[in-house]
């Protein structure tokens, strides 16, 4: 399966806002446009490959599965682009009409729009997972502009009949069986042109703004969830509803710890003292500092588990649990003394040949013919 990289398609970052990519697609939409490069199958087929690279990454949850399992992980969720052109001014005449100011479909420009759906990413500490996070957003987005509420002229002054297109807000060129109808360039397809523009956003109804939000991050999230905020993505005109605001979730590494679903893992390094012996140790943890009791006897790679120490579960809360896995250190040199003294307690504790040898392989089954290998290689003992 030939892989796409609609990033670089888009000629944006991975991390490129949706305003970002919005403006990207405009950019190269306007130059490789079928009307702009007639008969250019080149330039038809650029065209297509932006398009399809812009309907996935302005669109939440396409964006999302390609982030996680990329162009096949698209392709596995039933996703097949674009067969044609006219798939393309279908789905995207909304956008076509705020760049190029027609439609390829006769519509009342005043129907109702839906605002575009925004998204963002957020960057937490991994002590963050312990519990609910409360972060402060900036974002950046268009909104209805409060001096004449999205109507675009001066209220004050009002508006008149457009004598262009006769209040219609179309204007329709036929040339024999081909048809088109553009937005009036007038009144920009409202029907009605304004005495005066709205000054402060000079006829748009819009006007970009940001914004400050505080969300709740909720504790035990997993890197790369995806956040939905009800309407609070870019506002709906003439009557649409709002956009959504889609938050993707990043976690920062640690240098010490790292997750298994709901349970925290960690390596413990302990001398080998501590190992014969047992010993009670005190480790820093994430605002509170643990006592670990190391059992007499403990060896490399086994565990030490400290219930409910974990994460919480994002749904019921119920905390996992902190797993500690042992390394032991042996010292690389001694003293004199310390051998002695080495040597008399293996002497004592009747450790003969410091009771080295080699241990079967768990994952084979002790047959005959490994015990004829046993003896051929080590020879009888």
């Amino acid at each position: 399966m030939v892989y796409k990289d609609y990033y670089n398609i888009l000629g944006v970052p991975r991390d490129a806002t949706q305003e970002e990519i919005k403006r990207a697609y405009r950019r190269l939409a306007l130059k490789y446009h079928p009307d702009r490069n007639p008969g250019n199958k080149e330039a038809e087929e650029k065209f297509k490959e932006i398009s399809e690279a812009y309907e996935v990454l302005s669109d939440p949850e396409k964006r999302a599965i390609y982030d996680a399992y990329g162009y096949s992980g698209l392709r596995s969720s039933g996703y097949r682009g674009f067969e044609d052109i006219s798939d393309i001014f279908k789905a995207f005449s909304d956008i076509f009409e705020e760049f190029f100011d027609f439609s390829f479909e006769e519509k009342v420009h005043t129907r109702p729009r839906d605002g575009a759906d925004l998204s963002y990413e957020i960057v937490l500490d991994f002590e963050d997972l312990f519990q609910d996070k409360k972060v402060k957003l900036e974002i950046e987005k268009f909104e209805v502009c409060d001096l004449c509420k999205g109507l675009g002229y001066d209220p004050e002054k009002g508006v008149k009949t457009c004598d262009v297109c006769k209040g219609t807000g179309r204007v329709t060129y036929t040339e024999g069986f081909f048809r088109i109808s553009y937005t009036c360039p007038d009144c920009k397809g409202k029907g009605k042109a304004y005495i005066a523009n709205c000054e402060k956003c000079k006829g748009s109804g819009k006007v970009w703004k940001k914004k400050e939000l505080e969300v709740i991050i909720p504790a035990g999230i997993e890197d790369g969830s995806i956040l939905r905020i009800p309407r609070e993505g870019e506002p709906g005109f003439f009557g649409g509803k709002p956009g959504d605001l889609f938050l993707r979730v990043k976690i920062k590494p640690h240098r010490y710890f790292y997750r298994e679903r709901n349970d925290v893992i960690g390596q413990l390094k302990i001398n080998f003292v501590s190992a014969i012996l047992g010993d009670k140790i005190k480790i820093p943890y994430f605002g509170e500092e643990l006592e670990i009791q190391i059992p007499p006897g403990i060896q490399s790679g086994e565990e030490i588990i400290i219930e409910g120490k974990g994460l919480p579960d994002v749904k019921t809360g119920k905390k996992g649990n902190l797993i500690l896995k042992i390394q032991i250190e042996t010292p690389k040199k001694l003293s004199k003394e310390g051998e002695k003294l080495l040597k008399k307690f293996a002497e004592i504790e009747g450790i003969k040949n410091f009771d080295n040898e080699l241990l079967s392989n768990p994952k084979v089954s002790k047959n005959k013919k490994n015990k004829f290998w046993e003896k051929f290689i080590f020879g009888n003992k």
